[in-house]
């Protein structure tokens, strides 16, 4: 699985690039056919609390592709809101086939 990461309007350090790839490999586990994820990560409207948000866009062979985006105080945290989210579309996805 390829996982491209991209930060709008800041650069992201390599303890989160490494957080990111770490949570998003994990995702793995629900779905081994997962070809790629893209995750964005952006700073919205700076200077207020819960102004991080992380969205991650999973790519499937022969389904739709899953996208989960969430808002939190921590870059860290938003990433495993929305990495939980697709679990469950995941799990879901797979017991749809």
């Amino acid at each position: 699985m390829e996982i491209k990461i991209k930060a709008i309007h800041f650069d992201a350090t390599e303890k989160l690039q490494q957080f990111v790839n770490k949570k998003v490999e994990k995702l793995l586990k629900h779905h081994e056919e997962i070809t790629d994820a893209e995750v964005t990560l952006k700073v919205v409207k700076p200077e207020t609390a819960m102004n991080k948000e992380a969205g991650i866009k999973l790519a499937l062979p022969q389904a739709a592709d899953l996208f989960a985006s969430k808002t939190a105080d921590t870059f860290e945290e938003a990433i495993d809101l929305a990495v939980d989210a697709l679990k469950r579309q995941l799990e879901k996805a797979r017991k749809d086939k």
